[in-house]
């Protein structure tokens, strides 16, 4: 079970969580090798940082394109009304796409940012006749096509 209160998060664990964001497949050995912490001090303060909840998830990153995943699209999405309703309506309905990385709620013109992902326009152009476009509460949605990557990065600035 996840505990809600902030840990009191040090310089130490600053280094360990940068580590392990840049090298995931690390071994504790190893990471306690590079902080010039005991394995057993390292394994620890790891786990702490898991049940606190800071380290949510530890995962493989993939590359998109190596999958046949070429195309990444960034949608505005504004809804018909804003009201709990529709915005609940809308998280539910995207929130199990897997197409759809990653979801924001914005202030200004649009209510949601959206990061899409496909293996080609046709792919996002179904994805968009056949299901975004037809969740009830959009109202518009703007679509913008990624050409280049110039950063992508999963790693937090620590600070450190």
């Amino acid at each position: 079970m996840e505990n809600t209160s902030l840990p009191a998060i040090d310089r130490l664990d600053l280094r360990l969580l940068d580590i392990l964001q840049r090298h995931g497949a690390l071994s504790v050995a190893d990471v306690a090798a590079r902080t010039r912490l005991s394995t057993t001090t390292c394994w620890r303060r790891i786990q702490q940082l898991e049940q606190s909840g800071v380290i949510k998830a530890r995962v493989a990153l993939l590359d998109r394109n190596a999958l046949g995943l070429d195309v990444t699209i960034f949608a505005h999405v504004k809804l018909a009304t804003t009201g709990r309703d529709a915005i609940a309506e809308f998280e539910a309905a995207i929130r199990d796409r897997a197409e759809v990385l990653e979801c924001y709620t914005l202030t200004g013109e649009w209510d949601f940012l959206l990061k899409i992902v496909t293996k080609n326009i046709k792919a996002y152009e179904a994805f968009y006749l056949d299901y975004l476009s037809r969740i009830s509460c959009v109202r518009a949605v703007n679509s913008s096509v990624a050409v280049t990557v110039i950063k992508e990065s999963t790693a937090l600035p620590l600070g450190i």
